[in-house]
């Protein structure tokens, strides 16, 4: 029998707990999973981290998780937004209510890539000297030093993309690929929000993330 993927947005979080880790794709004004993030929000596990690009963009449901109080930690690589009034976000992390960790763009990506790869921690020059890496393991390699940057893994990943098949194959939009294929990798629960769902076989030139990586796969 055909593997089909497709289930309801009341299905697709089944099984997410609390303490959860939680990747939520999106980058600009793209590749935001809203429709996911609002259901998780309503369904209401606490004490999530989440791993995010951004934890105040406008574009993102994500601060509405933060309102809810469901969050204890936050990685992410831009902890500060362009708005007057501070975020949820920003309100909660000044009062000491929730817990923030700032990593430079590259060695997020690279970090999560890592953790989909099974590969527990890499050497990387950037931040070296800042407090960004204070505490962490320094070697030199050459005439460089280079910071020990532990990989990130989580249980459940939100990707937003175009257009799915049945499998859970995806093809993405321009920039909601983003930080899609690796999330999924890193996750043990990668779900998918899609335009659309093909009863075919996406084309292999289209797939830009196999089903492999992908368990569930909903169309709002």
């Amino acid at each position: 029998m055909p593997i089909d993927k497709r289930v309801s947005l009341n299905e697709a979080l089944d099984g997410v707990t609390d303490g959860a880790t939680v990747f939520i794709t999106g980058f600009g004004g793209a590749g935001f999973p809203n429709k996911l993030i609002r259901a998780l929000r309503e369904r209401g596990p606490k004490d999530l981290t989440l791993v995010v690009n951004s934890a105040t963009h406008r574009y993102s449901l994500t601060h509405e998780l933060i309102a809810a109080d469901l969050v204890r930690k936050v990685i992410c690589t831009a902890a500060r937004g362009h708005d007057k009034e501070p975020s949820p976000f920003e309100t909660r992390w000044m009062a000491g209510q929730i817990e923030l960790e700032m990593v430079p763009q590259g060695t997020f990506t690279e970090r999560i890539r890592a953790g989909g790869a099974g590969i527990p921690a890499f050497y990387t020059p950037v931040g070296f000297g800042t407090e960004l890496t204070r505490g962490k393991e320094v070697r030199r390699f050459g005439a460089r030093d280079y910071v020990m940057e532990e990989a990130i893994t989580g249980d459940l990943a939100l990707v937003r993309a175009d257009i799915a098949d049945r499998t859970g194959n995806l093809s993405f939009n321009y920039a909601q690929m983003n930080f899609g294929p690796v999330m999924a990798s890193a996750a043990k629960l990668a779900v998918a929000e899609v335009r659309a769902v093909s009863d075919e076989p996406l084309a292999r030139e289209r797939i830009q993330l196999p089903g492999v990586y992908v368990d569930r796969v909903v169309a709002v």
